[in-house]
């Protein structure tokens, strides 16, 4: 391993030689200049500088702009400002310049080695010790995926592993990342049994011993929060799985404070039309079919799929509500939109309940699939998640949020279902009336490896509509895709590592709704 590369530019270079020879008798290589003119000569010439200490009161070139010109060569070089003057002003200018630590003379040599240890060694000794702590708890997560668990166990082991997968993300612990990637396969091989197993006697038998399921979501989590007085905001992103609401939870959270992190489990077919609808209705898809008509399209009706959300919650807060809420249903689908939102939304404080669908993510997993540019900006989670962080942070949602943050508001956050990566591809054979989506398949003599899907031949047991008197619904199981025959080496390639939704794994399932106020 190379040794790291310190340059100190010090006036009183000579009186320094103690330090020189300490941390050369440490490991490090340490090279002395006097001015800031050969600092910056320095860092020009050498790209293999780790660390500067850099005296703030040099003459001719001070330090304070020693290090300004460095930062505009290096931007990411940690530079430790050494000063005699602990004036305010003079610790302010260092530290807006984004110094990496400061210190104040004389120095000993153990203050160098602590903040070399802190700026050098800082992310090796996080990733160590994260590895350390995961293989620790490798064993106790195993046990408990194996140990058939309910609902709520299943959710907790879900956190857990998203807990994880964050860790070592900013851990940068490639090896035990790839061996968590395996423990999340193999938890959703035991959650898919579990779904199989229980899934229809949650809409039957033993629905009071059910999750929240999308169906009931308003009615038990929602609703008994609205209401009182304080305008309250539903903001439902889709495709949000609980991991990127992780990773945008602290940009919401320097604006609102989180009273309660919640979830609850969407509905199969865990895709828009059925998850989305059934939120607002309150009921499940074959209840929206028979009671509104004219509002359900099936998958192989022409027509939008999601057209009367806004209808269907008037109808299920009317059906709900005593006294009437003032409320509006808004839906972002461009951003043009976003940016109506974010000029109007303090308008929508005269509500007592307002609904804002955002659907962004939706977007992003879909033109992931059809842009090549995007299939490589989020080629695995860690991206995905990223990418999602970036575009909420430079959003017109944010900035809409920001404003809602000054004024004494309740926001809900939460989804309609997640999505998974899918790798696994399965076979179905189908008539051309069969839906095209690559998680579940609706429709006539379908053909599939039993192995592969949860499958339903009585629709209505599931809550669902049956499009003709022999449809069949299937759904795949964990990271299964369903292609069909004709073209298959190509379709294979094509959906291979893409963001699907509809099927049974615990990221399409397991949904995150978070309850916070305004700080």
């Amino acid at each position: 391993m190379d040794k790291i590369k310190i340059l100190w530019a010090d006036d009183e270079i000579d009186l320094l030689k103690p330090h020189k020879l300490f941390l050369e008798k440490k490991g490090y290589e340490v090279v002395t200049v006097s001015n800031g003119y050969d600092a910056l000569e320095e860092c020009e010439q050498s790209r293999d500088i780790d660390v500067v200490f850099l005296d703030e009161s040099m003459p001719g070139l001070t330090g304070l702009e020693t290090l300004g010109r460095i930062k505009e060569m290096q931007p990411n070089l940690p530079i430790v400002m050494i000063t005699k003057n602990e004036a305010e002003h003079v610790m302010e200018d260092a530290i807006g310049q984004q110094i990496a630590d400061y210190l104040i003379k004389p120095v000993n040599p153990n203050q160098i080695l602590l903040t070399l240890k802190r700026i050098i060694d800082n992310k090796r000794l996080v990733s160590e010790r994260t590895t350390q702590s995961y293989q620790q708890s490798f064993r106790e997560l195993f046990m408990q995926i194996q140990s058939g668990l309910n609902y709520e166990e299943w959710v907790d082991v879900y956190k857990k592993l998203i807990g994880w997968e964050l860790r070592l993300d900013s851990s940068g612990s490639d090896d035990m990342s790839e061996i968590l990637s395996t423990q999340k396969a193999e938890a959703n091989t035991e959650f898919s049994k579990y779904v199989v197993k229980n899934y229809l006697d949650w809409l039957g038998p033993k629905r009071d011993k059910a999750p929240t399921m999308s169906y009931n979501l308003l009615k038990n989590k929602i609703f008994p929060h609205v209401g009182d007085g304080i305008p309250s905001v539903m903001l439902l992103l889709d495709n949000l799985r609980f991991d990127q609401w992780k990773v945008i939870e602290p940009i919401i959270t320097e604006l609102f404070r989180v009273e309660e992190e919640d979830f609850f489990y969407a509905i199969l077919p865990a895709s828009t039309q059925y998850s989305r609808n059934a939120i607002f209705a309150g009921m499940m898809p074959a209840d929206i079919e028979t009671r509104y008509p004219k509002w359900w399209v099936n998958d192989n009706e022409e027509g939008g799929k999601n057209l009367y959300e806004g209808e269907l919650l008037a109808e299920n807060i009317q059906k709900i509500q005593r006294k009437p809420w003032k409320f509006d249903y808004v839906k972002i689908t461009n951003v043009a939109h976003g940016k109506q939102l974010e000029d109007n939304v303090l308008n929508y404080l005269k509500n007592d309940f307002t609904v804002i669908v955002y659907n962004f993510i939706d977007m992003l997993s879909h033109a992931r699939t059809e842009m090549e540019v995007l299939k490589e900006l989020a080629g695995d989670e860690k991206a995905y998640r990223s990418l999602t962080r970036s575009w909420f942070q430079n959003s017109p949602l944010y900035a809409a949020l920001q404003k809602l943050a000054s004024k004494n508001v309740r926001l809900f956050v939460t989804t309609d279902h997640g999505t998974i990566r899918v790798k696994t591809p399965s076979k179905v054979v189908a008539d051309k009336e069969t839906t095209t989506n690559l998680r579940y398949k609706v429709g006539r003599n379908l053909q599939y490896d039993k192995r592969d899907v949860l499958e339903i031949k009585d629709p209505k047991a599931a809550g669902l509509p049956r499009p003709n008197v022999s449809s069949t619904f299937i759904f795949a199981k964990e990271d299964v895709y369903f292609l069909y025959p004709n073209n298959y080496n190509h379709y294979n390639n094509y959906y291979r590592n893409t963001f699907q939704h509809g099927g049974i794994s615990l990221e399409e399932l397991i949904c995150p709704v978070i309850r916070l106020k305004s700080k």
